[in-house]
């Protein structure tokens, strides 16, 4: 038996955001959003105790598949409208009970417009959806008048079918829990606002069988910046670290002892030979206008351990991602000698350079560094033969995580064969910065490293593998903690 929660967007619009300070839709509706929905109708409508029941039987479900159509995100304007009624807060002036004389607050209304205009939440083989229960969520759903913000004009209904799940329906990003009712009671009693669902964390997406991978999984958890103060891209390996060390701290405050796959190393301090979890930054490079500024990170778990998904690294990390009520989201905050600095975990990244996607998405032949590679052997070889050797070294990174060795190629046209690995000082794609090691330049333009990095080469590379290698590549010393990274450049195909 399949449960199914239907919404039709009556105007042909969808208003809400992602977040209270976000510029992203919330698209399509997730069942937080839904349920919350649910649950202001039940107080609207006296708070019948067998519709209680029913929401929390609702709750108390697996998370629903979403069936909804491709929308598109409309422009939105800043708009001045007046706050709620403030009598409540015991304002002496009795102007502010009038609108038209009330101090005006900006506001962002996000809204998309979908393809089509309805919407299903969809429960697969459920349990004890008798009918007295399925009457009262459908009453509830009937009575729902919006789905976000007032203007997104609803019909709702619930009922049950046969049918199995539809196969276009996709998973939750985020979701109802049990207990998640008498939150929202609460958080309505208090006055605050609510804070929004519990993330689901994805699968890992399936990896292509008919190419090469490395050893890390295309499944990441980006963390967007949100504010404090965000150091240059050049020192992305100290916040890397720095993070790190949050996360470890979370064990610690969850009572339990972060895993070698977290830390890196074994419960004796010795340093471990499998992968284990890297952390990369997220900067703005390779497009028009690049600047190269850190708009994230992104942890990035080993391919063959499925650590997102743990719940003790979920705990570990609800302990040091504390919900800020103010802004609807758990903020990470980074204590670092340039001052505080506030990312956020999120699953519904507001920006393109913070899509893992730009990393995973295609199988390549061809990959360039987005920040510089520590090479893994101090090169004291003349310097006529310093690149020679510097190449050797991003080959030989390249294999040590699993990837086929790089090869020259013969494209039809040129004189020559195109060399399998470029290096070189400057980054191939915009707005990275580049490597400058002369002792003359300022701390500022160099790129740090941790103490056992010190005394090591970096270079920037670009590099052809023999055949598509699906991302992502991280290579050399410093790949755990953001060095290394790679993306796959727009004509990788080329040799096909």
């Amino acid at each position: 038996m399949t449960l199914v929660i239907e919404i039709e967007f009556l105007t042909g619009n969808s208003v809400a955001a992602l977040q209270p300070d976000s510029e992203a839709p919330d698209w399509p509706p997730q069942p937080d959003r839904v349920f919350s929905a649910l649950v202001a109708t039940w107080a609207y409508r006296g708070q019948r105790p067998e519709e209680r029941a029913a929401l929390v039987w609702l709750e108390s479900l697996d998370p629903p598949r979403i069936q909804a159509p491709t929308a598109w995100l409309r422009t939105s304007y800043q708009a001045y409208v007046p706050p709620n009624d403030r009598a409540a807060l015991k304002v002496r002036r009795a102007s502010d009970n009038i609108a038209d004389y009330r101090s005006r607050q900006p506001r962002r209304f996000i809204t998309v417009r979908p393809a089509s205009p309805t919407v299903r939440l969809v429960w697969a083989d459920v349990d004890g959806a008798d009918a007295e229960r399925v009457k009262s969520l459908d009453a509830i759903a009937r009575d729902t008048a919006y789905v976000g913000h007032s203007s997104s004009l609803t019909r709702c209904r619930a009922y049950v079918t046969d049918e199995a799940v539809p196969s276009d329906a996709i998973p939750p990003l985020r979701r109802v829990y049990r207990g998640r009712m008498d939150e929202l009671v609460r958080a309505f009693a208090s006055g605050r606002r609510p804070s929004a669902g519990e993330w689901v964390m994805p699968a890992p997406p399936s990896v292509a069988q008919d190419g090469p991978h490395s050893a890390f999984s295309t499944g990441w958890l980006v963390f967007e910046y949100v504010g404090g103060v965000m150091p240059d891209v050049r020192a992305c390996a100290l916040v890397a670290q720095a993070i790190r060390n949050r996360v470890v701290e979370g064990y610690q405050a969850a009572g339990m002892s972060a895993p070698p796959v977290v830390t890196g190393r074994s419960e004796d301090g010795v340093p471990e030979s499998h992968p284990h979890l890297a952390i990369v930054p997220l900067p703005f490079v390779g497009f028009p206008h690049a600047d190269g500024r850190v708009l994230g990170f992104a942890c990035v778990p080993p391919r063959d351990v499925d650590l997102l998904r743990d719940e003790s690294w979920l705990r570990a990390l609800r302990a040091v991602c504390p919900m800020d009520v103010r802004r609807g989201r758990r903020i990470l905050r980074i204590a670092l000698p340039t001052g505080d600095l506030e990312l956020s975990p999120t699953l519904q990244p507001a920006k393109r350079s913070l899509d893992p996607a730009l990393y995973t998405a295609k199988p390549s032949h061809l990959y360039a560094t987005v920040t510089p590679v520590v090479l893994n052997r101090r090169i004291k070889a003349q310097p006529s033969e310093t690149v020679m050797e510097m190449i050797e070294d991003v080959a030989s990174a390249c294999e040590h995580i699993g990837l086929p060795r790089p090869q020259e190629v013969m494209l039809p046209g040129e004189d020559g064969p195109l060399p399998a690995v470029q290096v070189s000082r400057h980054s191939a794609w915009e707005g990275a910065p580049s490597v400058l090691s002369s002792r003359r330049d300022p701390a500022w333009v160099r790129w740090q490293v941790p103490q056992y990095l010190k005394g090591r080469m970096l270079t920037h590379a670009v590099i052809r593998f023999p055949e598509p290698v699906v991302g992502p590549v991280m290579l050399g010393a410093g790949r755990y903690l953001g060095l290394g990274l790679c993306r796959p450049l727009p004509d990788g195909g080329e040799v096909e």
